[in-house]
């Protein structure tokens, strides 16, 4: 089976990347959109910018945040498209969600990928 990977958008793009989705509300910075090499860019899926905001600024902890970004995706009236869109590049090879952040354990996506393991 195919596997759905994480990693941030500054580590350059990789041979077994498979397809490559951009998962973060707003633009990386420093990337242009040709090093970038995404194949979507979902920012729909991406926490809210209030939410993405309270936790940057550490007005909530990393626990708080994903409670409350795990609520935002259960009503998020993308989500079902883009489960949809993640099974379809799945059958075809590897699919990589790319995120900005520094903290490569406690972000967005560590979230979003622990969503979509009974999901997929």
């Amino acid at each position: 089976m195919n596997m759905l990977k994480m990693k941030r958008i500054y580590e350059g793009v990789a041979e077994n990347d498979g397809c490559r989705i951009l998962v973060d509300r707003l633009w990386p910075r420093g990337i242009s959109k040709m090093k970038a090499q995404l194949d979507y860019w979902e920012k729909d899926i991406a926490p809210t910018n209030d939410l993405r905001k309270a936790f940057h600024s550490e007005q909530i902890d990393y626990e708080t945040f994903k409670e409350r970004y795990l609520e935002e995706l259960k009503q998020n009236a993308s989500a079902q498209a883009f489960i949809d869109l993640l099974k379809q590049e799945l059958a075809k090879g590897d699919v990589t969600l790319l995120f900005a952040a520094k903290n490569e354990t406690e972000n967005q996506v560590t979230v979003l990928m622990e969503w979509l393991q009974d999901k997929l």
